[in-house]
């Protein structure tokens, strides 16, 4: 009884992300994923002939594959009782004063206006199945930089879309790849050209408002040869107590010599499935940095890959998952090495507590002509009380023997003896414990930007509030 006095913690009071708005829509599809349906959506967007015969391919894929049995148990999810598609009643605007107050404030809420002001280059917000905001620095405008989304993409540079677009994930790659492929939605375009230094994050925030429904938001970015760019993702929706689903994908191209790092926080609700799809390709003395939060959603599966197919290339995941009680986070990051003298780190954290589970899954693959490669993998997890579980599944293939490769493991508890050593020292036993999880998480806030590493800290410091001392 003492034990668990000790180490249990209040849930998060998630606050901010829980409020919910009106619903507001000025086209919403049936439930369900027919046929119909995807071509409704097509006409909707006014697509050309290509996307439509693509959305369709992939519902024939989507309908012919069976549910993934490998993970998270998501035999429960009725992606028939999905909506698939909603529009808000609102065009996309270049200024947050003609987007419509009640989206307006939920990004207000949400503090996005101001980190625009104070620190980005550029901001992109999405509100259920479209972009509603969009707006880009008049300087990298002037030199080239496109960020916009997708759905104008398309428009007003579709050779470049249809050039890229799910190329690095294909339709028959899995099930709700196929699913995305079908009824995909917004999400933000950016390419950067040759040289150009983006010294300003991007940043774009997709909030999911509408009950049962899905979000599935399509981002591709492109840096061409010797660029950079650091590009942030939100996302966050409030909590129902119908099903919601998340399927988005990611498409990052990083050509020769160029640098991008992703930074993403996953601040879902917990009726969320969260089963999006993220991959990155690069190529000769490129880098791809992630940095990844993952918390709330009822299930997580989600791998970040990075495919090294250069020479040089270099790949670096850092990751923190916090599951709890009805939680089941099932994360991790692939790594490809697909050339020699390529590089890769993946530092992945994990904590669990009321009886969530915390699994890494992870996969490093090193080809048979990817000699001289180097790649390390260091997963830690930290499990709060007696009743959370925490698991660490790592996939090694190496098909060459000249490599450098190493794989470490750590699953814990919060010690006893830390907690007494610290009361020793005057320090109460809420306090102990707090220093213990925000010193195990450090590493991972110090790589975020600002506001995130901000919102990171918040999400802890509300966790480990109500913790009996």
């Amino acid at each position: 009884m003492e034990d668990k006095k000790r180490t249990y913690i209040e849930d998060v009071d998630r606050g901010i992300y829980d409020v919910i708005d009106k619903e507001k829509h000025s086209y919403k599809s049936e439930k369900g994923l027919t046929r119909e349906i995807v071509e409704a959506i097509s006409r909707e967007k006014d697509e050309p002939q290509w996307m439509l015969e693509h959305r369709l391919k992939a519902l024939e894929i989507y309908n012919s594959k069976p549910m993934p049995t490998w993970g998270a148990d998501i035999s429960d999810l009725d992606v028939d009782g999905i909506i698939h598609y909603l529009r808000p009643d609102t065009e996309m605007a270049d200024s947050w004063e003609d987007v419509p107050d009640y989206i307006k404030n939920t990004f207000d809420r949400l503090g996005i206006p101001e980190a625009e002001k104070k620190s980005l280059a550029g901001v992109g917000a999405q509100y259920d199945s479209e972009v509603v905001y969009h707006n880009l620095n008049k300087e990298l405008s002037k030199q080239g930089v496109i960020y916009t989304d997708i759905e104008t993409a398309l428009k007003e540079h579709e050779e470049l879309v249809k050039e890229y677009f799910m190329k690095l994930i294909p339709s028959n790659d899995h099930k709700f790849a196929a699913l995305h492929g079908a009824v995909w939605s917004g999400g933000s375009f950016v390419y950067v050209p040759k040289g150009v230094q983006v010294e300003m994050p991007l940043q774009s925030y997709f909030r999911l408002n509408a009950k049962g429904a899905g979000q599935f938001e399509h981002t591709m970015i492109i840096v061409e040869e010797g660029a950079s760019l650091h590009f942030i993702e939100g996302c966050s929706a409030p909590k129902y107590s119908s099903q919601a689903l998340h399927a988005g994908a990611v498409e990052l191209f990083v050509k020769k010599g160029a640098k991008l790092r992703y930074s993403t926080i996953e601040n879902w609700s917990r009726n969320m499935y969260n089963l999006n799809t993220k991959r990155a390709v690069v190529d000769e003395d490129g880098s791809i940095e992630w940095v990844s939060g993952s918390f709330g959603s009822r299930v997580s599966m989600l791998y970040p890959m990075s495919i090294l197919r250069g020479e040089r290339a270099r790949a670096e995941f850092t990751g923190i998952t916090f599951a709890s009680s009805g939680q089941y986070l099932d994360t991790g990051a692939k790594v490809v090495h697909a050339a020699p003298y390529t590089t890769s780190v993946v530092n992945s954290k994990s904590i669990s507590k009321n009886g969530g589970t915390a699994l890494y899954r992870g996969l490093l693959k090193v080809a048979p002509n990817a000699h001289s490669s180097k790649a390390t993998v260091n997963c830690e997890s930290l499990m709060l009380d007696n009743t959370s579980r925490s698991d660490t599944i790592p996939t090694i293939d190496i098909q060459t023997d000249d490599v450098d490769v190493g794989h470490e493991a750590k699953i814990g508890r919060i010690s006893d003896e830390a907690i007494f050593y610290l009361m020793s020292r005057g320090i109460s036993e809420e306090e102990a414990k707090g220093m213990i999880v925000r010193g195990f998480v450090e590493p991972i806030s110090k790589e975020l930007p600002l506001e995130y590493a901000v919102e990171l800290n918040n999400l802890i410091q509300l966790e480990l509030e109500g913790t009996i001392g």
